[in-house]
């Protein structure tokens, strides 16, 4: 039997490897396996709420100054849609608009348990292939099962290795999803499998430098992981040779972006195809930083209990130790936020929204709110505690201890966050964020039907075609 541990920055089973197979190939060979008529319930659900979500949040972002900027950037026109855009793009910046506009406002999926983001990488890229080439909507849904699975099991290699040595996991683990999920969707073999997911190793990357100032990379890294994947499908089906060692060898994904952390390899090939971890996906009812859903809810709980900012003295927070250099520090700098999109990022100022609005959706986090002295002030009352018990990453989980200047203290406690498994969102609650974003996006509520039922109906389609119905016209 063939053994690589000496190579790799982890182990694989070694009766699952034979002489001369690549762990790139025998995933693929599972991944390709994958028949709709064979999937889980749950299963389907959660990749077709995965898509409606996606679309309605291509719809949001279409007006912002980032797509804007990202499509002038562009100078791939070609027959592939935008989700509400006009202009048709070549594949690629399909892929590519459609995935930064996903994740673009922070209100996209995220994985419970292991957090990253799933679906801006791999629905973009699906779709692009589908629509570029002809493919069916079951195809493109098998690409999104596969795609997402693949994200979901890769994720949990080398677990916090990657954002801790700096780099973004949506741009480094995001391109190999999209590579299979495009390659799944475009019917590639085992061989052309191996070589596409060894070809999207090269493409992956994304920094976290983006945390500094909230610099507009972080919305970047999706969409180019997209169109990434993409491409290393396209070039993994003609022939061109990528390594597939691309998992375990020498200078694999893992031990590169996660500095020789631990791998846990096994779990890549373990159920896959019969049990998916895709059903952890969890969807926000909040267009921030996950983490902070639970203290917004808090806070929010806090404020219908009648307790009015003026009588707060001070909020301490009980906090998990792994989001902090995120969401709480530098306190100062989280305490006023320089732009609406880093206060997506401020755990503090995600709090005083909330307690003042009620909601944390796309309307709270706007550069004049940012500004707003009573949500700043409010901001500035607000600590925290590292609490070395806390169950993160495994659940997400919110505290305030609120003092108030007649002495008394309010203690709220949230053992979970809303949208997870705990509480997920049902199909009509994901239904109405999805018209939520379309009217913020500024189009129809005709519009938005349509785009929906394609959602909706996408296995059934014969082609997907129709997609170039959904532009803004």
């Amino acid at each position: 039997m063939m053994s690589r541990q000496d190579d790799t920055a982890g182990s694989v089973a070694p009766q699952r490897i034979a002489p001369g197979q690549a762990l790139a190939e025998l995933f693929a060979e599972k991944l390709i396996a994958i028949a709709l008529d064979r999937l889980p319930e749950r299963t389907r659900d959660v990749a077709l709420d995965d898509l409606i979500d996606a679309a309605g949040l291509c719809v949001a972002a279409r007006q912002s100054d980032y797509i804007a900027a990202l499509m002038r950037g562009w100078d791939g026109d070609g027959p592939c849609t935008a989700i509400g855009q006009a202009r048709g793009f070549d594949a690629a910046g399909a892929a590519l608009v459609n995935g930064t506009a996903i994740h673009g406002e922070d209100f996209d999926d995220t994985l419970e348990g292991a957090p990253i983001r799933v679906g801006a990488m791999v629905i973009p890229a699906v779709l692009a292939a589908c629509e570029r080439h002809g493919r069916s909507g079951a195809d493109a849904l098998r690409g999104i099962v596969a795609g997402l699975e693949t994200v979901c099991r890769i994720n949990q290699v080398v677990p916090g290795a990657i954002h801790k040595a700096g780099f973004h996991p949506v741009g480094v683990l995001g391109t190999i999803g999209a590579a299979a999920g495009a390659g799944v969707a475009l019917g590639l073999d085992t061989l052309q499998m191996g070589r596409a997911l060894g070809i999207a190793g090269s493409f992956a990357s994304g920094i976290g430098e983006f945390l500094t100032e909230g610099a507009w990379t972080k919305r970047l890294h999706p969409g180019w992981s997209a169109q990434s994947g993409y491409r290393a499908a396209m070039l993994g089906q003609a022939g061109f040779i990528g390594p597939r060692t691309i998992f375990e060898g020498r200078r694999n994904l893992f031990k590169v972006f996660g500095r020789d952390a631990p791998a846990r390899l096994d779990g890549m090939l373990d159920g896959l195809g019969e049990r998916f971890l895709l059903e952890a996906i969890a969807f926000k009812p909040y267009a921030c930083g996950t983490m902070i859903h639970p203290y917004i809810d808090c806070m929010i709980a806090l404020a219908r209990e009648g307790v009015q900012a003026d009588e707060i003295v001070e909020i301490v927070c009980e906090a998990a130790e792994g989001p902090v250099d995120r969401l709480w520090e530098p306190l100062a700098d989280k305490h006023a936020p320089p732009s609406g999109y880093a206060a997506k990022f401020s755990m503090p100022f995600g709090m005083a929204v909330g307690f003042f609005d009620g909601d944390a959706g796309l309307a709270q986090f706007t550069d004049e709110k940012a500004r707003d002295p009573r949500i700043l002030a409010l901001a500035k009352r607000i600590r925290y505690v590292v609490d070395p018990a806390n169950p993160y990453p495994v659940d997400y989980t919110g505290h305030v201890r609120a003092t108030l200047r007649d002495g008394r203290v309010r203690e709220i406690r949230r053992p979970h966050m809303r949208g997870g498994r705990h509480a997920p969102l049902s199909r009509a609650e994901l239904i109405a964020k999805f018209h939520g974003n379309v009217a913020h996006g500024g189009l129809s509520r005709r519009y938005g039907e349509d785009l929906l039922a394609t959602c909706l109906d996408i296995a059934s389609l014969p082609d997907l075609s129709r997609l170039s119905a959904l532009r803004a016209i």
